[in-house]
């Protein structure tokens, strides 16, 4: 919690490249001096920080790690004010989920994650953060799948656009559709009109439990689907089926470490998506078993050098 209470603070960025007294930061940060100095001498016991002279602390090779923007994204994901941090306080109430079967996260913050995400615009905006990832992820997705011949996509649940920019930018004469509830999709419409890419993109601001705009070459769900457990994600999919038609593709894409390559990681992430949402990490033939109960046929599984896994569909008797 001590180093979280620093990513929040944003210490290593307020000390980049200065030593500062303990009075300062907490003036910056609007914090309790004595309080905060309790802090950081603990993280400076556990190798977080220096303490170059008393009651001043600097950043050394660890505390870097939570600069923001840097590529391993700890400080986004350790924040107590974004969707980071608030994820793993869910877990406060594993014993919650261990009983019942249900998402601590209702039980730790009242309503169900989605409610919570469009009740709170920050902290949605924080998840979509999150959920886009790095440019080397979306690098590998992007050139992991044969786009050639595709010509209209639809991001199904596509949060704010990433990877549809990202498919945009790599095949000129592409055009898209991006589906998301309304508040997502607004900020999805504000990130691709910045890449200029706006014109080229149809938005849909509706839940993905609704039919889909039909007539689309490929329907992509990155990282999707292990949000849902079985029955939801089948109709998910099979809104995809509906709405790809006879000649359509619906491409779920997914961790490889998270479709059980990986048993820790497996491990880990089906029990945070059960936490959070009710969801499941899945292996290749359970997304296979899904499809099937939707209708359509896993024509080919394609995995990237970054640990991806992508989930080729097509419509069944086709």
């Amino acid at each position: 919690m001590a180093v979280r209470v620093a990513a929040t603070l944003r210490l290593t960025d307020l000390l980049a490249g200065d030593a500062l007294p303990v009075e300062e930061l907490a003036r910056r940060t609007g914090s309790d001096a004595d309080a905060l100095g309790r802090v950081l001498r603990h993280l400076v016991c556990h190798g977080v920080y220096t303490e170059p002279g008393p009651g001043v602390f600097a950043v050394n090779g660890p505390a870097e790690l939570l600069a923001s923007g840097h590529p391993s994204m700890m400080r986004e994901r350790l924040d107590l004010d974004g969707f980071g941090g608030q994820m793993d306080v869910a877990f406060t109430g594993l014993l919650h989920t261990v009983r019942t079967g249900g998402p601590a996260w209702e039980a730790v913050f009242g309503v169900p994650i989605w409610s919570h995400l469009a009740e709170h615009r920050k902290l949605g905006e924080s998840f979509d953060g999150l959920m886009a990832g790095g440019a080397e992820d979306l690098s590998d997705v992007v050139e992991g799948y044969d786009w050639s011949g595709v010509g209209h996509v639809v991001d199904v649940g596509g949060g704010t656009g990433a990877l549809i920019a990202e498919v945009l930018s790599a095949r000129p004469g592409l055009r898209a559709t991006l589906v998301d509830l309304p508040d997502t999709l607004e900020r999805g419409r504000s990130f691709l009109a910045g890449r200029g890419l706006d014109g080229r993109c149809e938005f849909a601001g509706q839940s993905f439990f609704e039919p889909l705009p039909a007539g689309g070459d490929v329907y992509v769900l990155r990282r999707v689907i292990h949000d849902w457990g079985d029955k939801d994600a089948e109709r998910i999919l099979r809104r995809c089926a509906d709405a790809a038609g006879p000649r359509g593709r619906v491409v779920m894409i997914e961790s490889r470490g998270g479709s059980g390559d990986d048993p820790a990681m497996f491990a880990e992430m089906n029990l945070r998506m059960l936490v959070l949402s009710g969801g499941r990490e899945r292996t290749v033939g359970d997304y296979a078993a899904i499809a099937t109960g939707a209708g359509l046929d896993v024509a080919g599984v394609h995995d990237t050098p970054l640990g991806n896994v992508i989930l080729d569909c097509t419509p069944r008797n086709v």
